[in-house]
């Protein structure tokens, strides 16, 4: 039986916390901030957690 890659694009993307869920780093926080207000950009800074819905299909992708 074959087994499952790491997809390398996503695990630089998202980590897996202890109690399993998924973190991320929100985007549009890279260029073009000069547009964006200070509360965008402050809400931009912190990592957030995804949604569960989508958190099993990204689990199988950056699985160890």
């Amino acid at each position: 039986m074959g087994k499952i890659k790491t997809h390398k694009a996503s695990a630089k993307r998202f980590s897996v916390t202890g109690g399993g869920k998924v973190k991320m780093n929100h985007s549009h926080h890279r260029h073009n901030l000069g547009i964006k207000t200070a509360k965008r950009k402050r809400s931009l800074r912190k990592g957030a957690t995804l949604s569960e819905c989508f958190a099993p299909t990204i689990r199988t992708l950056i699985q160890k």
